[in-house]
């Protein structure tokens, strides 16, 4: 595959997802046939201009019903559960996040003529590296991403299928769910909220959503990449209560940052660095946004989705803040 390929037939499942919904746009700005597989009470999130395929990817009829009718070139595979639920079960995580890639992998293999298949994985493979390989999943969902790797590893060895492994890491930005850290303590900054959090000392890589998506394009047209893993990070970690004090200083918020109100999860891993410099070598991307820069672009977006009013809307109330998790 070379650097012209798109536009090109694509398809997508997670497109209406915080990250798939930016990647979807992104295909139709750059000229491409955008199809998805969707789940029907979701279709209407989705441009109109987007093909819509009624569908499940626990369902391997209608994945393989979709792919056959497509006839993609490429595709991106962004649906998965649990990265907002710390009480995920195993089986359940397995259903969706290996079975889904499973489904993917034998479809594609079916219909034939695929160039690429981009297969989004998770920061959270790698935990605290402490085993001989360095994948130390610490969750059910981590755990499911690391075993459908194995997987789509497995496909390219046997079958040459054309993979491709991306694993973002601490995502945010506009759009994002407002149990997302950086949602949540937006929120509760520009409401002079009082900000329950942990002690906050764990260490993440924090990358832009818009920064996310053009490696997901690059992982989708650089040639010569099939069966390799790129993460996608900014290559600078912070901690969690450095990035909330920024955000109280950016806002101007008036409330107290409760550090240590909250117990850190089961698990909880001290830092979770990426390897940038892989990713940079194999595609030529890297992260461009900086911290505040991301920043201010989110609390732009929420202030005008959510502020000024007195009360906030039901899809602008918080919770426990979600410290760990990218939200796809």
């Amino acid at each position: 595959m070379s650097e012209s390929d798109y536009p090109a037939p694509v398809f997508l499942t997670g497109a209406t997802g915080f990250i798939g919904l930016r990647l979807t746009h992104a295909l139709l700005d750059l000229g491409c046939t955008v199809s998805a597989l969707v789940l029907p009470s979701d279709a209407q999130a989705l441009p109109a201009e987007v093909r819509l395929y009624p569908g499940d990817v626990t369902d391997p009829g209608s994945l393989a019903n979709a792919l056959a009718d497509v006839k993609p070139i490429v595709v991106f595979h962004l649906a998965a559960i649990g990265m907002t639920s710390p009480y995920l079960t195993m089986g359940a995580a397995c259903r969706v996040n290996v079975d889904g890639v499973i489904n993917i992998l034998e479809a594609v293999h079916a219909v034939g003529g695929v160039q690429r298949v981009v297969l989004v994985g998770s920061s959270y493979e790698y935990g605290a590296r402490r085993s001989d390989d360095e994948l130390d999943p610490f969750s059910p969902y981590g755990a499911s991403k690391v075993a459908a790797w194995a997987f789509a590893r497995a496909a390219y060895n046997a079958r040459g299928t054309p993979v491709v492994w991306v694993r973002p890491f601490q995502v945010y930005g506009p759009g994002q769910h407002t149990k997302g850290l950086v949602s949540a303590s937006i929120l509760a900054a520009m409401g002079q909220d009082d900000f329950q959090m942990t002690r906050g000392e764990q260490q993440r890589d924090f990358v832009f959503v818009g920064d996310v998506v053009e490696g997901l394009l690059a992982a989708g047209r650089v040639p010569d990449i099939e069966g390799r893993v790129l993460d996608l990070g900014s290559g600078q970690l912070r901690s969690v209560r450095q990035v909330v004090e920024r955000i109280w200083s950016l806002v101007g918020a008036e409330g107290h940052i409760l550090a240590g109100a909250l117990p850190y999860r089961p698990g909880e891993v001290p830092a979770i660095p990426a390897n940038v410099q892989r990713t940079r070598l194999l595609t030529g991307w890297e992260a461009s946004t900086s911290l505040d820069e991301g920043l201010m672009l989110t609390i732009d977006a929420l202030r005008n989705e959510c502020f000024p009013r007195r009360e906030r809307d039901e899809d602008c109330e918080t919770t426990r803040p979600l410290e760990g998790d990218h939200v796809e």
